[in-house]
């Protein structure tokens, strides 16, 4: 039997990580680079993609710009593919929250969080697909939440968006999967970043989250390297429609 570490070497890959300034994002980039990745990071603030290349070094590359602006798409994609050719692996975690209630969301709102979380992983994967058809080969990573499958206070926007993921994810999978492009989703649970800011600033919040999962305690960023580094690998090739749940077992009780 062959050394099974090889399925998860991404020598000679390129990957895009979007929302790579910060959180879940940022730490997609960094294992990625790791194992072996040329890496693209996407975000809208220059100075935090700085500090992301500058970490991992030449094999990285930075693209300031607002995935959810379609006039802006095509430049965007140009620039990505420009340090090391066209992507074989495109994350999305780029996303907002604007944790408004039902009775309060307004246009503005609602229209941001859509364009964000539902929108710029479809235009933007649309864009990128032709390359990795062109390969035989290509990994999509969309970023569900647990809000895909529950209602929380303040998320109808954002949980909208969330189950939205849900079946983007499978008909991404029914579309391209048979030209060698697999499309899965990760749907964390309460990990602490700037986007759940909020609940880990309340200890007592955070710790009734902790205790409604079955590990009795909330994620860290390397609780995600795994399964990240599995779907964007050849180690989950005849993987594709599916929201891995990284959540500690919180949507199994």
């Amino acid at each position: 039997m062959d050394d099974p570490r090889h399925l998860f070497d991404l020598t000679g890959r390129v990957a895009c990580v979007t929302g790579a300034s910060s959180g879940l994002g940022r730490r997609a980039a960094m294992v990625l680079a790791a194992a072996g990745a040329k890496v693209i990071g996407v975000a809208r603030r220059a100075e935090a993609l700085q500090s992301l290349t500058d970490e991992i070094g030449e094999n990285a590359a930075a693209v300031t710009a607002d995935v959810a602006d379609r006039d802006a798409l095509p430049a965007t994609i140009a620039a990505i593919s420009a340090p090391f050719g066209a992507p074989d692996i495109v994350i999305h975690a780029a996303g907002i929250n604007t944790r408004e209630a039902a009775d309060d969301v307004t246009p503005k709102g609602w229209d941001q969080t859509l364009a964000l979380n539902l929108s710029a992983p479809f235009f933007l994967a649309q864009a990128l697909v032709p390359a990795m058809k062109a390969k035989g080969w290509g990994r999509i990573v969309n970023f569900a939440s647990l809000q895909t499958t529950r209602a929380f206070p303040g998320g109808i926007a954002y949980g909208a968006t969330k189950g939205g993921i849900a079946q983007l994810t499978r008909a991404m999978a029914e579309a391209w999967s048979r030209d060698g492009i697999t499309a899965n989703a990760i749907g964390p649970g309460f990990f602490p970043t700037e986007l759940t800011q909020a609940v880990f600033s309340d200890p007592d919040r955070a710790a009734r989250n902790a205790a409604q999962t079955c590990l009795n305690r909330n994620g860290t960023l390397a609780d995600m390297d795994g399964p990240v580094l599995f779907l964007c690998s050849d180690a989950s090739a005849y993987v594709t429609g599916q929201i891995l749940m990284v959540d500690g077992g919180f949507t199994a009780k």
